[in-house]
């Protein structure tokens, strides 16, 4: 038996702990039927189809119960089974989803179990030896879930938890969780009147107000001002296309599932855009094209929709409704690697603009279910892994990650509470121009296919916004903070001087609002360090005499009189290097 001290990998103890806590669920709550338990990052959930919800009391009496059949230290043992067998047995202990689970299973190869005390599951492990292990663990919050991910079958509840090798892991841990809880940006996005989902527009639908539209505006605006920089050119495209151009790229063999159902429009069947890749080679192939031509860059701020199960949507995160920063590039063969070198570089830039120093880059490969040859693929896959190694960028390869029609790239930033977030992507795909059957004349005067690169900066501004509220806790760069300045009039006799000031700030370029409510001034300043204005402007008497300003910073208790002109010139300075001013902190 391991040692109590022995380091065991996380991933085997989360899922043991997952099997803990379906053991205490079942002796506390007879009636309930387990489905399945996976590890998922930092953590662990398990699935469970009972009547009555479980409270937020049960959870508290299950992290006990866990806690007492750790004490007993039960041996978890392995069994293998017929599958026969495995069916009866679940069969009499009243668990009919693993009776599913395994009449699903393919093979006839006998069927693994692990056992503790009396409670028995289906499982291919590894697991720990022993419940004494598992001590590190917490329960954290029960939510609705549905049988296959499918609303159609049964509802179940979800119980999620978290566990360590160690105690200080999990406090680590939980007060990493504590403060991803005040950054959340679905409670921040209320708070600071960013957008809003409403149940009469519908669900994965977002509404950005005017704060939350200003900053997409400047995301947008310096997002088109780096690609027409880069030899990009803007294109537009419609919201939905007829259905026969997805079979066609074969998006609906490969996406049906996501795809929003057809509408019927004199007698023809179309469908709401999953993707804008199609509306690019459409135009590419709206005239002839030269080998002096390629490469050729169309970028996309494309609105896309996707059919997104209810149970998987989350705020920003996890939409219906999208805006991809897209692009596809039309190359030829010899111009593939300084194409994708020259993506990676404006990947690069984009990020470190928005405060992203860091991030993990991701060569996926050849998924099982693909198309074209794999003669196309290796050559993407080495087109990328040269790329690569010429941006001298370390990278880790993520076998069958790539998508239907060609390996990929992918960047993960990560922010400041330590998370990573998958938001760039690069892809090389020799599919779609066969498809769709485009091509340019060479020097020589012969027809060649062209190569394609897909690629996306922010991945979706939507989930790339809400990664910027967690990130920033709301407390965005001047360059990005919807008003970058309010003036606060200590009484009515100062409004005068704050109109004169709020013209040159407004004329300078600058966000700037005005409170004139007839409330105290500290009750002023703390109104505007909640809504995480990065600079307030006392005006009183004696800066209206002295022509100053009262400086004070969103964070800062100090207040620092200053000429107008010398704020703005170094407001001025602030917004052009996009520097974050004020590290992140706590908040």
């Amino acid at each position: 038996m391991a040692d109590d001290k022995t380091k065991f990998d996380l991933e085997t103890i989360r899922h043991s702990t997952a099997h803990l806590m379906a053991q205490a669920v079942k002796q506390l709550f007879p009636d309930a039927q387990v489905t399945i338990g996976p590890v998922i990052e930092d953590g662990f959930y398990y699935d469970f189809y009972r009547e009555s919800p479980f409270v937020p009391e049960d959870l508290i009496k299950i992290e006990q119960r866990m806690k007492d059949i750790s004490s007993e230290s039960l041996n978890i043992k392995r069994r293998e089974l017929p599958r026969e067998e495995a069916l009866r047995m679940f069969d009499e202990m009243g668990e009919p989803f693993k009776r599913e689970i395994i009449n699903a299973i393919e093979s006839d190869e006998p069927l693994s179990v692990y056992s503790q005390g009396d409670f028995t599951d289906l499982c291919r492990g590894p697991h720990v030896e022993n419940t004494k292990i598992l001590k590190s663990f917490k329960l954290l919050n029960v939510s609705a879930a549905y049988w296959r991910g499918d609303e159609r079958n049964k509802a179940l509840q979800r119980i999620y938890g978290t566990a360590w090798n160690t105690d200080k892991e999990l406090r680590v841990y939980l007060k990493q969780l504590e403060e991803a809880k005040k950054r959340d940006h679905r409670k921040l996005g209320k708070e600071l009147d960013l957008f809003s989902i409403t149940d009469e527009v519908g669900p994965g639908l977002i509404l950005w107000h005017p704060k939350g539209s200003r900053i997409r505006c400047l995301m947008e605006d310096f997002w088109k001002e780096e690609h027409f920089k880069n030899g990009y050119e803007m294109v537009h495209s419609p919201h939905a296309a007829k259905a026969d151009m997805w079979k066609k790229s074969g998006h609906m063999d490969f996406y049906k599932d996501n795809i929003f159902s057809p509408m019927d429009i004199e007698g023809k069947e179309y469908v709401m855009k999953p993707m804008n890749c199609p509306f690019h080679i459409q135009i590419y192939k709206s005239r002839l094209r030269s080998y002096r031509d390629l490469p050729l860059r169309f970028a996309e701020l494309g609105t896309v929709y996707r059919y997104e199960r209810s149970g998987v949507l989350h705020g920003l995160l996890r939409v219906r409704g999208f805006t991809q920063d897209d692009a596809h590039l039309f190359c030829r063969p010899n111009q593939i690697e300084e194409e994708i070198v020259k993506v990676l570089d404006l990947i690069l830039l984009i990020l470190r603009s928005f405060g992203f120093n860091e991030y993990k880059v991701y060569l996926s490969t050849r998924p099982e279910k693909f198309v074209g040859s794999e003669e196309g693929w290796e050559q993407a896959t080495n087109a990328l892994k040269q790329a690569l190694e010429t941006s001298k960028l370390k990278y880790e390869v993520d076998p069958g990650e790539g998508v239907f029609y060609g390996p990929k790239i992918d960047i993960k930033i990560k922010d400041s509470l330590n998370r990573f977030w998958q938001v760039s992507t690069v892809q090389v795909d020799f599919n779609l121009p066969e498809r769709f059957g485009i091509s340019y004349i060479e020097e020589n005067g012969q027809k060649n296919q062209p190569i394609m690169l897909h690629r996306a900066l922010m991945g979706s501004l939507e989930r790339f916004f809400g990664c910027l509220v967690e990130h920033y806790a709301g407390a965005f760069p001047l360059w990005l903070a919807p008003v970058q300045v309010i003036l606060l009039p200590i009484t009515d006799q100062n409004q005068e001087y704050a109109d004169e000031v709020f013209k040159k700030l407004i004329n300078s370029g600058f966000r700037v609002e005005k409170d004139l409510r007839n409330e105290k001034i500290g009750f002023k300043i703390r109104e505007a360090q909640i809504q995480k204005i990065p600079y307030m402007i006392v005006l009183g008497e004696k800066e209206q005499e002295s022509n100053c300003l009262a400086v004070r910073k969103r964070r800062s208790k100090e207040t620092v009189t200053i000429n107008i002109d010398t704020f703005i010139d170094k407001l001025s300075l602030e917004v052009n290097r996009k520097t974050l001013g004020e590290s992140i902190q706590p908040i």
